[in-house]
């Protein structure tokens, strides 16, 4: 939830602020329009950001798949002071 919340605060953001970019590209050089780079810049993070919260979820299989493996990967051994091998506990 909170992902999504953070999504839809950067597209308030996003608007906001290339609203108040056309308008002073309008009030000062209306003769180029460079208000669009910008948008378009700005935009294709707008889509990757999009994509990683409704297109590929944190919880995606790919994901879930990487921390499965982790998890059983066996603690690595140590010796203690005697030189007895000791497995780690975390």
């Amino acid at each position: 939830m909170a992902v999504k919340i953070g999504f839809y605060i950067h597209l308030a953001v996003y608007v906001c602020v290339n609203i108040v970019l056309v308008v002073i590209n309008l009030a000062t050089s209306s003769d180029y329009l460079w208000f669009k780079w910008p948008l378009l810049g700005w935009g294709i993070g707008i889509l990757f950001h999009a994509l990683s919260v409704f297109v590929f979820p944190k919880g995606s299989t790919i994901t879930e798949r990487m921390i499965e493996k982790e998890m059983k990967k066996e603690p690595p051994e140590e010796q203690n002071d005697s030189g007895d091998r000791v497995t780690s506990v975390v």
